[in-house]
């Protein structure tokens, strides 16, 4: 008896550990103004790409979070062009945003792509089974 609960407590930990180790997708919606939010979504793409290094992430910025990714005005400007050097780790900003906001390409961090529409990017990536995190505060 002993022998068969030590092989399914050896199961269950071997299983916790593979689940744990799969790579995941998951798109981080940011909208907030707030500087805070901008540091706090920087920080957990950074940890979660250093704990899942095979996973995907994408950090799709519109509405108010324009100056998270304007040169002059954002507070994560080295972070995000650093992060963005890493294959799986993709920032975009919503092209209906810059142009309300009249923002000219040349304005946006190094490492960051612009779509056409950053809701419609994000439903999107749920529709091809994405996790979602709404980074707010």
């Amino acid at each position: 008896m002993k022998n068969y609960i030590s092989i399914v407590i050896a199961l269950i930990f071997t299983g916790t550990i593979l689940a744990q180790e799969k790579p995941v997708k998951i798109v981080f919606d940011v909208t907030s103004s707030n500087t805070d939010v901008h540091q706090s979504t920087v920080r957990h793409v950074k940890a979660m790409s250093e704990a899942y290094p095979d996973s995907e992430f994408e950090v799709v910025m519109y509405g108010g979070s324009i100056d998270m990714v304007l040169k002059n005005k954002s507070t994560v400007a080295k972070d995000i062009a650093d992060l963005a050097k890493n294959e799986h780790i993709t920032f975009l900003i919503c092209g209906g945003t810059m142009k309300r906001h009249k923002i000219e390409p040349s304005q946006i961090i190094n490492g960051v792509s612009r779509v056409p529409d950053g809701i419609l990017e994000i439903v999107q990536k749920q529709q091809e089974g994405w996790g979602y995190i709404k980074e707010d505060k």
